[in-house]
């Protein structure tokens, strides 16, 4: 098992809430993060005090980017594609390990993958 923890799909459904919060912190922290205004006043401020505001742009990005991520990785949720909203959910099928694949937009989790197969092989649950 590659997997510590498993969900049904009524568990991975009840947590689509939390994970929506989370995909919006994700997408935040990530436009502020490569945001072309706050790196380029980074870099003219870098060498004369250390980054200043910029710097705390940047760096604050990072760490909610961080933060995010580790909150996803204790809950044993997999995030594919923060832009496209994309998470995987461990789950056992057929006593195999497989996951349950919902996309940002959808309703409910509706499909399911071998751990291998990826989007291309989402199949209806």
């Amino acid at each position: 098992m590659n997997h510590t923890r498993h969900y049904t799909v009524e568990q991975a459904n009840a947590a689509l809430g939390w994970v929506r919060e989370q995909l919006d912190r994700l997408r935040s922290a990530e436009r502020a993060f490569v945001d072309d205004d706050a790196r380029a006043a980074l870099a003219e401020a870098a060498t004369t005090n250390g980054g200043g505001t910029p710097g705390r742009v940047v760096s604050e990005a990072f760490l909610d980017l961080n933060a995010t991520a580790a909150d996803f990785q204790q809950m044993d949720i997999v995030v594919r594609d923060v832009g496209r909203g994309l998470v995987d959910f461990p789950a056992l099928r057929e006593g195999r390990e497989v996951y349950l694949c919902w996309e940002d937009g959808e309703d409910e989790v509706s499909h399911w993958h071998e751990l291998d197969g990826g989007y291309g092989g989402r199949r209806k649950l």
